[in-house]
């Protein structure tokens, strides 16, 4: 070999190497050094969420080395005082979907089938009520695209709807009925009965104020999709389209007072396409990019790094006391 092609495939080799190794570095910074072993849901002062699709937990404010992930598996989850919504796919010659619900050490107490891709996912401050979305196809009306089932799950009595659309619907007070009617993003208030979600109609979508107990919805404002509630009950998070489909920045997080009705937009510049959550009332925290990050209510500040590989964040503020799972109702 030419001492000229030597030297060309010697330089090749060290800068091989070279990004080889910041490539090692990089990813020794940027990927968390958990620890295997039990997730307690009913922990206090700490943040729940998935990493690499595995139900985990970390201290808030503990850094990124400090959490503890599970062996259960999970596409979305949620948990509020000790009881946890774990929405996934099982496989098999005909791959399954299940809300399963857990109780605070993640055993298993119920299940629901389903069907489609989980896409959201919520419980009660109380851990009574439990929500999940999936996407399915195959709907006439769909013309071949997406739609979505929203299923609810009473924990006290084990009563579960699992599709919502058929609820009754009144837009602009009225009652409303169309076959394209889709509902997701549930988040209940903290009496277990009124929630909160989004509906889609005709091409338009809406935030509704359901009541359980009546099994009725009503439209609040259009524009409002993926809905979290605070835990003082005051205001609402959720993702506002603010550029048509396709734009690089289609989504902003804004905030409802529902007191007044005054809409303030997040400080959060990208867009973010999840159903955020609180950590307080005063925080609210998403998932972007594959991180969690937080960002002020109020609508300044600075949006902040809160874990890094990490989805599906959700932060307890209930006691497993005040309600959860009860074993003797769910079969």
């Amino acid at each position: 070999m030419p001492r000229t092609r030597a030297r060309v495939l010697l330089a090749a080799v060290v800068v091989l190497a070279v990004v080889a190794a910041a490539y090692i570095v990089y990813a020794a910074r940027r990927a968390p050094r958990p620890s295997a072993g039990a997730v307690d849901l009913a922990g206090s002062g700490q943040v729940l969420f998935l990493q690499d699709d595995k139900v985990a937990a970390a201290p808030l404010g503990g850094g990124p080395g400090a959490r503890t992930v599970s062996g259960l598996t999970c596409q979305r989850f949620y948990a509020a005082a000790g009881t946890g919504v774990c929405v996934v796919v099982r496989p098999g010659p005909v791959p399954a979907t299940y809300a399963v619900v857990v109780d605070r050490s993640l055993k298993e107490v119920r299940r629901v089938q389903t069907a489609g891709i989980p896409n959201r996912a919520r419980v009660s401050a109380s851990g009574r009520m439990v929500s999940w979305t999936v996407f399915v196809t195959g709907d006439s009306y769909n013309r071949g695209g997406f739609s979505t089932w929203t299923g609810i799950l009473d924990t006290r009595t084990g009563y579960a709807v699992p599709n919502m659309e058929n609820i009754q619907l009144y837009l602009d007070g009225r009652r409303y009925r169309s076959a394209d009617v889709n509902y997701w993003g549930v988040t209940f208030a903290a009496d277990d009965n009124r929630f909160y979600a989004t509906v889609s109609t005709r091409g338009r979508t809406y935030l509704v104020e359901g009541d359980y107990g009546r099994w009725r919805a009503r439209t609040l404002r259009e524009n409002a999709e993926c809905p979290s509630l605070s835990p003082d009950g005051t205001r609402l998070v959720f993702k506002k389209r603010v550029a048509p489909e396709g734009s690089a920045r289609p989504w902003r997080l804004h905030v409802l007072d529902l007191a007044t009705g005054r809409e303030t937009p997040l400080a959060e510049p990208d867009s973010v396409d999840d159903q955020a959550a609180w950590l307080d009332d005063r925080t609210v925290v998403y998932a972007k990019g594959g991180d969690l990050w937080s960002v002020s209510a109020a609508g300044d500040g600075v949006p902040r790094l809160l874990l890094r590989h990490a989805t599906s964040p959700s932060v307890p503020h209930g006691s497993p006391r005040e309600g959860g799972v009860n074993p003797d109702t769910i079969s």
